[in-house]
């Protein structure tokens, strides 16, 4: 059988550390919680037309899967390290203050990995297509951004690392 290589998905120690505490949490607290809600439903009586039932283990075969999700990540997970890295060129883990060159609007975007993007809080990966072109940018660089509605141009403002809740 042919083993196919798995990518390195490249990430902060705090993007790294969710995916630990979802599993943590998925295989201790959530797991406890479908268990009795499975109990309860049995004890409902007959399966064949309970909902409750279906629904808890639709449930738990959801959070199975994210399970063995995370474990692969985890596996292939690189964890960079920050101290290395110069702040002032963009990178994972930065994040920025950008300019629309063409209607002058600013944007803030933090870079982050695959697993990470929440886009809605500009939560965007180093492989989107303005992550992409941002890595190894600095403040001043006009950057040329493919996107599927055409190119957007965007000047760089400002650049540090992302701040992590403690």
């Amino acid at each position: 059988m042919d083993m196919e290589k798995k990518a390195i998905t490249k990430y902060t120690e705090a993007d790294y550390q969710a995916l630990v505490d979802e599993l943590a949490y998925l295989e201790g607290e959530k797991t406890e919680e479908i268990k009795k809600a499975l109990a309860f439903a049995r004890s409902l009586g007959d399966l064949t037309e309970n909902s409750e039932y279906d629904a808890a283990k639709d449930e738990q075969a959801q959070v199975e899967a994210r399970k063995v999700e995370l474990k692969d990540l985890i596996k292939n997970a690189e964890i960079i390290d920050e101290s290395e890295i110069d702040e002032s060129v963009i990178n994972l883990g930065s994040t920025i203050l950008v300019m629309d060159c063409d209607f002058g609007d600013e944007i803030e975007y933090s870079i982050v990995s695959t697993n990470a993007v929440d886009a809605l809080n500009g939560r965007i990966s180093d492989h989107s297509p303005i992550g992409a072109a941002m890595i190894g940018k600095t403040v001043g660089d006009i950057v040329n951004v493919e996107t599927p509605g055409g190119t957007v141009r965007f000047k760089v403002l400002k650049v540090e690392r992302t701040k992590h809740e403690e």
